[in-house]
């Protein structure tokens, strides 16, 4: 009986390996055929090498904020199995209270230079953000895990906090739109370089320096420090982690803040490149979304080269086609992914070899 389980198990990896390299081979000439249209109707433009690097760019610049939202989605769901559809209005939260500190006319606020304000404005934001994920997690997440609530019901109640959040921002800030000046010169007009015949704002910079120092961070949060260790180890297995003496509910806290956190921070970094208003975080956290779930939902890095991609690649199909097109492009990935590679691009791989 024993060789017969063998024998079944080794046939089950065999085809598990056998339709995963069907799933690559499928994947490849699916990425192919995505360039070679991209090329075609940017020739259709008139589309030169500098075209395309331009888009890259840009691209690249979102995509930086899709990764940190993608962050956020891959701690909170990793620890607990949530999806907190939440995590676009802590981006929201981030760049709203930046605003509103920043040109506060608060007595205490008046004497102190641009730039020592702005300062200020960003570690309030980051902390008022902060302060409000945990709490979510403590007045709504907590008291229905304790209750044994299924995990629908506590995704329909990062819905409703949603919704609850947005609603409140709407009386607090109205429908229009803010401005937030650039870091580098404190103004509406930000610093433009030119490298050849590229186009880069500084605030480019900032957004590609922060997310860079935010990676690094993270990494050295997770591999020096022992609550960083504590959750990587409920991200593994939270019933073993909790068999060695790590408190779940702890690590959901935790995780909820530094998520919230995450969301704060490409918020305030994005907001001297757009306009903020009090609905942003409706779009970018769906983006965020759908960058997690290319990286498989599970994986650090998966979310961070998932960002990456979706923002490369819904720039450029907005290039070659149409401005309008951009958030649709978005969706039409997700059905794909969701159709033919619902692990993601990257994870998933070995929790799937495990199960069988």
């Amino acid at each position: 009986m024993r060789k017969i389980r063998d024998v079944r198990k080794i046939r089950d990896v065999r085809q598990f390996l056998g339709s995963t390299r069907g799933r690559a081979s499928a994947t490849i000439v699916g990425i192919v055929a995505l360039i070679a249209l991209v090329l075609f109707l940017g020739y259709k433009k008139n589309f030169g090498p500098e075209h395309y690097a331009q888009l890259v760019i840009d691209g690249i610049r979102g995509g930086s904020i899709y990764a940190l939202i993608a962050l956020g989605f891959v701690v909170i769901h990793s620890v607990t199995g949530i999806i907190n559809f939440a995590q676009g209005e802590f981006v929201m939260l981030g760049a709203m209270l930046c605003v509103t500190v920043y040109h506060s006319e608060l007595a205490v606020l008046s004497p102190l230079s641009p730039p020592l304000k702005m300062v200020l404005a960003v570690l309030l934001a980051l902390a008022g953000t902060t302060l409000l994920g945990a709490v979510l997690e403590r007045l709504a997440i907590y008291p229905a895990r304790t209750r044994h609530a299924p995990v629908v019901a506590l995704i329909i109640i990062t819905i409703g906090a949603t919704i609850a959040i947005r609603a409140m921002a709407l009386i607090i800030w109205g429908t229009r739109p803010y401005f937030v000046p650039a870091f580098t010169t404190l103004e509406m007009e930000d610093l433009t370089l030119r490298f050849g015949g590229l186009i880069v704002k500084a605030q480019s910079f900032w957004i590609w320096g922060v997310v860079a120092v935010v990676l690094v961070a993270l990494a050295l949060f997770f591999e020096r420090t022992i609550m960083g260790k504590a959750l990587r180890a409920c991200a593994i297995n939270r019933r073993a982690a909790q068999l060695m003496g790590i408190n779940p509910g702890r690590m959901s806290l935790l995780a909820f803040s530094l998520a919230a956190a995450l969301g704060a921070v490409g918020g305030m970094v994005l907001a001297p490149a757009t306009r903020p208003t009090y609905d942003m975080g409706l779009m970018l956290g769906l983006k965020g979304f759908v960058a997690a779930i290319m990286g498989g939902l599970l994986s650090y890095p998966g979310a961070v080269v998932g960002g990456l991609v979706l923002g490369v690649v819904e720039n450029l199909g907005a290039g070659v086609t149409s401005a309008g097109y951009k958030d649709i492009i978005v969706f039409v990935i997700l059905v794909l992914i969701l159709l033919f590679r619902p692990r993601g691009f990257i994870g998933g791989g070995e929790q799937a070899i495990e199960e069988v």
